[in-house]
């Protein structure tokens, strides 16, 4: 089975790699439609404290449009989620979600093809994060 994700681990503290993360991907096409901080919704909900965990969904608005245009249900699959979380020891992990594996579920070779370019822009907002 093929990984689901990609990820990198770096040095820092959870807030300067969420910012890194937010401007390598809006660097690379992406806005940010939505941002969840589970560790914040866990202790809420079930009173459970946790190391930071945020994931954002990574929306590039122009691939977007052309999924949705060629298949209206696609967007199940939307957006590209990216996880911030705490790896201990002032590092954090950023994990992206792989959306050529995801998206090759709908098997539209068109679709899989836009998938690959979103890939490709996700992991220079990787290498970004990496060099910073």
């Amino acid at each position: 089975m093929a990984s689901y994700h990609f990820t990198i681990t770096v040095q820092g503290s959870h807030e300067t790699v969420a910012k890194k993360t937010k401007e390598a991907l809006a660097d690379h096409g992406f806005g940010i439609v939505s941002e969840i901080d589970m560790s914040a919704v866990i202790a809420e909900k079930l009173g459970v404290q946790q190391d930071p965990y945020l994931i954002l969904g990574a929306c590039n608005p122009g691939f977007a449009q052309m999924v949705v245009a060629r298949e209206p249900s696609v967007g199940v699959l939307l957006p590209c989620n990216v996880v911030v979380r705490s790896a201990g020891d002032d590092r954090v992990t950023v994990d992206f979600m792989d959306p050529a594996v995801i998206i090759d579920l709908v098997g539209e070779d068109e679709i899989v093809d836009l998938a690959h370019e979103v890939r490709t822009r996700l992991e220079m907002t990787r290498d970004t994060i990496a060099a910073a």
